[in-house]
């Protein structure tokens, strides 16, 4: 299935509490459910004004319709063409 990188641009999004992204991973859910098993939430990174989310989802619109659904902004959706890490430089070239 294909795995998106999104881009949200939530002002101060650093500084929200625990409660607050209970909260924002709550809806996030929530919506998932109502979507159904097409659509996954691995995992997000929280920055001083961003949130980068991680899903897997058939396509780049059901990504669209969570973000809908959730009120959450989707500034950037880009598919994720390959993965690296630092164990990539250890592989030996087919």
């Amino acid at each position: 299935m294909p795995q998106y990188v999104i881009e949200r641009e939530i002002p101060g999004a650093g500084n929200l509490t625990a409660e607050q992204l209970k909260a924002i991973s709550q809806t996030s859910c929530g919506v998932l459910d109502n979507l159904g098993p097409q659509i996954q939430w691995d995992h997000s990174y929280v920055t001083t004004d961003k949130i980068y989310c991680v899903y897997n989802a058939p396509n780049e619109e059901m990504v669209r319709e969570h973000a809908r659904q959730g009120g959450f902004p989707a500034n950037a959706i880009s598919q994720v063409a390959n993965i690296i890490s630092p164990a990539t430089a250890e592989r030996t070239p087919a």
